[in-house]
């Protein structure tokens, strides 16, 4: 009798087998389950935390203690002018001769009467003038933008914060975690059962493709925890300006983690144990970082985040911050996804050869050129 043997999946089954075995492993581990908590805990905390701060810096520049007012002598005419002014403690006078006499006893520091035109007041002092009455009741001209400015600099900090801290967070963690994954199964040899079944290419493309998945739930998590804090703490105006920046970003984040979850992989594979894992996704590590800081630093830099948002390290964070302030042209983000794209496939391309080429080679640290001399052996 002759024994039939199943048909081996697809490439494309055997991937998508992979991703799925990846999302279980991941979604169940307490380390992924308690990392996810405190981000989110974080991130409402943090939104939480800088609307009571925001209110106390309001709370510091609100009312003026009266004891701190300077009395000024007033006339019916003049009173509803220096009532409108906190600083100043109106004192009213029957007459202008009595507003006089107040400041001629030292009683107010001056008297507010009414004057000649343009400001139509007269500031009467017992010796000198009072330069600081004077620059309350000079008469400020009324101004109007044609172009509002719609974020103050706290605003413009908070947000290049925000989408920054998400990308390296995203990107560190879920990278971090395809690396720990690919040296585990590298020292335990489940690999070499693994790659039984299916290819190399088919379990890199699978990593990524599940870890990707993780990645955009996070992500999902971390915009309603962030839609929640923005709601509790009154900033509706802030959540109404973000609406296609966000959708920017997350297209940006697919690609981007696309770009470094190949790059996690394919330097993870170069080592055979746990403990060396640091060494050989340090330059991941770093690209994950430096566009946050860079972001987060020299976001009033138009020149710089310009070049942020087209080099595909940092677009992730740089085009959505452009979006998000109305600096960024309508066909710019467009350009630098199709810039990250290309770069992603060309990566992606050469990290598939290292990882075929040493994924089954245990031992020492394998150099980048003996992968890739392997694996074009193994394609011939």
């Amino acid at each position: 009798m002759s024994t039939v043997h199943p048909n081996p999946p697809s490439s494309a089954n055997a991937a998508v087998i992979v991703a799925e075995r990846e999302i279980v492993s991941q979604v169940t581990s307490k380390s992924f389950i308690v990392s996810t908590i405190v981000t989110l805990v974080l991130v409402l905390g943090s939104i939480i935390a800088s609307s009571f701060f925001a209110d106390d810096a309001a709370d510091a520049l609100g009312p003026v203690d009266p004891s701190d007012k300077t009395k000024v002598a007033v006339v019916a005419a003049t009173s509803q002018t220096v009532g409108d002014v906190p600083t100043l403690a109106p004192v009213v006078a029957a007459s202008e001769d009595e507003a006089r006499a107040l400041v001629a006893d030292e009683s107010v520091e001056a008297a507010v009467l009414p004057g000649p035109e343009p400001s139509g007041l007269l500031v009467v002092t017992l010796t000198g003038t009072n330069d600081e009455i004077m620059r309350t009741l000079a008469v400020v001209p009324a101004t109007e933008e044609l172009e509002p400015a719609a974020t103050t600099e706290g605003v413009r900090y908070l947000v290049s914060l925000a989408f920054g801290i998400v990308f390296m967070m995203i990107g560190a963690g879920s990278g971090g975690m395809i690396a720990q994954s690919t040296v585990s199964e590298k020292q335990t040899r489940v690999v070499e059962i693994l790659l039984a079944t299916v290819s190399a290419r088919s379990l890199l493309a699978g990593k990524i493709l599940g870890n990707t998945v993780l990645a955009l739930g996070q992500a999902a998590a971390i915009a309603a925890t962030a839609v929640l804090g923005l709601v509790i703490t009154g900033q509706d105006e802030l959540l109404g300006m973000l609406g296609a920046p966000i959708l920017w970003f997350v297209a940006f984040l697919v690609v981007g983690f696309l770009l470094l979850a190949a790059i996690y992989a394919a330097g993870a594979s170069l080592v055979s144990r746990v403990e060396d894992t640091g060494s050989v996704i340090m330059p991941a590590m770093m690209l994950t970082m430096i566009p946050y800081f860079l972001v987060v630093f020299l976001n009033e830099n138009e020149v710089v985040m310009t070049i942020l948002s087209y080099v595909p390290f940092s677009a992730p964070v740089g085009m959505p911050v452009r979006l998000f302030f109305g600096e960024a042209q309508w066909w710019e983000p467009l350009v630098a996804i199709v810039i990250l794209l290309a770069t992603a496939y060309a990566v992606t391309a050469v990290a598939a050869r290292i990882y075929s080429g040493s994924l089954l080679r245990t031992g020492p640290r394998v150099s980048v050129r003996d992968a890739l001399a392997s694996s074009s052996r193994e394609a011939v």
